[in-house]
């Protein structure tokens, strides 16, 4: 059994952008901080993740089904493992519609993500 635990990060959906860290150069992270951006960096250091998360993004519209993007070398099943893995580090939302699920990039994480690396804050 794995020691490892998911983080609970807040999703925003009005699309603004909060950090949910202080820029890295602004000084040493908290351990909170620290644990928050590690399972995000941590969900997108697999290449498969990765590739899903980029296929989702850059898809028309914003949104993606599963179906239009389970074609990363990887079975059906590994798929939805990796994706529940993007999903629960808080980086990906997702929808049922029918027998379908649809996901969409949680843009303020990514976004938090981004202000947290800026170097010139």
């Amino acid at each position: 059994m794995s020691k490892s635990k998911v983080a609970e990060l807040p999703v925003l959906r009005d699309g603004e952008a909060v950090p949910c860290c202080p820029p890295i150069t602004a000084g040493e992270l908290s351990q909170a901080d620290a644990e928050k951006m590690a399972a995000m960096f941590k969900a997108l250091s697999d290449p498969v993740r990765l590739r899903l998360f980029s296929k989702i993004a850059s898809h028309p519209g914003g949104e993606a089904c599963v179906c239009d993007i389970a074609d990363v070398g990887v079975s059906q099943p590994t798929v939805s493992h990796h994706l529940k893995k993007l999903r629960e580090a808080g980086l990906l939302t997702s929808e049922r519609r029918g027998t379908w699920v649809y996901y969409q990039v949680a843009p303020s994480v990514v976004a938090a993500m981004a202000t947290m690396l800026d170097l010139r804050a």
